[in-house]
């Protein structure tokens, strides 16, 4: 099957569905018109309706406003990609997508998201209410499949202030702020590892440079594409345009000439990498000596130095020939 979580060692999120919220398109048969927010607001179908739009369509506000107040200030708080990871989750895809609802023949209400490779059928069961609490069952499908649903779930939704908002799946809380510090520390490892590759790409593409020109890039950008796609000293074509502005996963990037000379071997240079967001995309700071050297510490933020411990990097992703 194609459905597959984009992160299945998340297991509070198993069971979630799809959807989104923007212009909403409705196919046949049996259109569904959209209520005003106020009468929306008192049916918990049409209230996950459109939590399973939004989240295909990765339409943050629209999600936020489905979110208890705890979630919705947690949610707020999330990095953007954690925010994009978590709503691509909520449809069980890797893409966003382009939601449509319309009400089925037996009158449920279906939700459809759609993605260049794949289309999900999200069928919202019958609400049973308990006082201040609504369970309604979901089921998912590819679309145009007479197969049983690949994922069924109970959606638990709450009122909290007079509106319907969501409280669990299944029997799993939906908890971001706990969701919160999971992926936070998760995004924090992953950039580290990023930044340590985005140093060494750099140091390849320094020495790359000096090669073809005998001399060190004046700057970053320098070792960037060019517009007109002919390499040359000013844009050597060397790496990416997200490293040559000097960010990347997260963190934001250095480059120093250091001594007097910027000609030939002996020239040398430092590279640093520090957090954009320390706490949230990063702690340890990183530091490239100029003898090819990669150091790491925790310094809040600020830059690293060479007096920080040493990385060890594999040797297959250390190839710059700075080393001597």
């Amino acid at each position: 099957m194609r459905f597959r979580l984009v992160d299945p060692r998340r297991t509070v999120l198993i069971g979630l569905f799809c959807g989104s919220l923007g212009p909403f398109t409705f196919a046949q048969p049996g259109p569904v018109s959209r209520l005003l927010p106020s009468a929306a607001a008192t049916d918990p179908a049409l209230v996950l309706r459109d939590t399973l739009m939004a989240a295909c369509s990765q339409n943050v506000p629209e999600f936020t406003h489905a979110l208890t107040l705890r979630n919705a200030e947690a949610f707020g708080r999330m990095t953007p990609a954690a925010r994009s990871t978590l709503l691509k989750r909520f449809v069980l895809l890797d893409k966003p997508g382009e939601p449509d609802a319309e009400q089925g023949a037996s009158g449920v209400l279906l939700v459809h998201c759609k993605t260049p490779e794949v289309t999900t059928e999200m069928e919202i069961g019958k609400p049973e209410l308990r006082e201040n609490i609504a369970y309604l069952p979901l089921s998912v499908r590819e679309a145009g499949s007479n197969d049983s649903p690949d994922h069924r779930v109970t959606m638990g939704l709450v009122r909290e202030g007079g509106q319907w908002k969501l409280l669990s799946l299944g029997l799993l809380l939906l908890d971001l702020p706990s969701l919160e510090e999971e992926w936070d520390r998760a995004e924090i490892k992953a950039n580290e590892q990023s930044a340590i590759a985005s140093l060494q790409k750099l140091a390849n593409a320094v020495e790359s440079y000096r090669k073809t020109y005998t001399r060190l890039p004046d700057a970053m950008k320098a070792l960037g594409p060019s517009t007109d796609k002919t390499p040359k000293a000013e844009h050597a074509g060397l790496i990416e345009s997200d490293l040559v502005d000097g960010r990347k996963d997260g963190y934001i990037f250095r480059y120093v000439i250091v001594g007097a000379t910027a000609s030939g071997a002996p020239a040398k240079y430092e590279l640093a990498a520090i957090p954009g967001e320390y706490g949230r995309s990063g702690l340890r700071s990183f530091f490239r000596d100029s003898n090819g050297a990669i150091h790491a510490a925790d310094h809040q933020g600020a830059i690293g130095s060479g007096v920080d411990p040493r990385v060890d990097v594999p040797e297959s992703s250390s190839s710059d020939h700075s080393r001597r």
